[in-house]
């Protein structure tokens, strides 16, 4: 049986590992942050201790009985937190983040405490530098629309098919209109990180307002 100080070490500890990993989660806007990593860390991890102590007390030969349905009813939490946006899906990240926690709790419940602690270093890695990496290197195109607010007098229109055409961008609905003096280019088109900020530097000017906005979801 465990002490009642290794129970609560054991809780403590998990509740912390969850609340690094929702501390990122909460920097970058995204659902399941610091509170909710940090109960879903020390749920598994008060179920994975239950699961054993109620075995011994009760004389039940399946130690791992509530443990392992923790794995299933986990994954009810994951796809409450998937959403389907515009056509795309969100929040698969997080999804697989709340999936990990869970299992961070278990090992430390089960004691495993440098398995949890390595476990939630890997994780922050993959959220923090590979998303940086993704973002930055365009690994992850996103369906953004495009608006280009210029006067009239410029030709703005053939300034942003030769700038699509160099950047190898297809665009998609592609519109020219007239509003008031001001012409005005609309498009859609699937762009990396970069790219959409080659788009915006290369246009932005003194008269020429160029408005980005996301059309697929695109959160983590």
């Amino acid at each position: 049986m465990l002490t009642l100080h290794e129970m609560v070490l054991r809780l403590g500890v998990a509740a912390l590992l969850g609340a690094a990993i929702g501390i990122e989660r909460d920097l970058h806007r995204r659902p399941a942050g610091i509170r909710t990593s940090a109960f879903v860390c020390m749920g598994s991890a008060l179920f994975t201790i239950l699961s054993f102590e109620l075995a011994k007390m009760f004389g039940d030969t399946s130690a791992t009985r509530i443990a392992s349905n923790l794995v299933q009813g986990i994954g009810f939490l994951g796809a409450g937190a998937i959403l389907r946006e515009a056509g795309g899906l969100v929040g698969l990240t997080t999804a697989a983040t709340i999936f990990v926690e869970a299992a961070i709790g278990m090992a430390v419940g089960g004691g495993l405490y440098a398995v949890g602690g390595l476990a939630t270093g890997v994780v922050l890695f993959g959220l923090v530098v590979l998303g940086w990496v993704a973002k930055k290197t365009n690994l992850k195109a996103r369906i953004m629309g495009f608006r280009i607010t210029g006067s009239h007098s410029e030709n703005i229109a053939a300034e942003v098919q030769r700038l699509l055409i160099e950047l190898k961008i297809k665009p998609h609905q592609f519109r020219v209109s007239m509003v008031g003096v001001s012409s005005v280019v609309e498009f859609q088109a699937e762009v990396g990180y970069r790219q959409q900020e080659q788009i915006v530097e290369r246009l932005n000017r003194v008269g020429v307002v160029t408005e980005v906005t996301p059309i697929e979801g695109h959160r983590e």
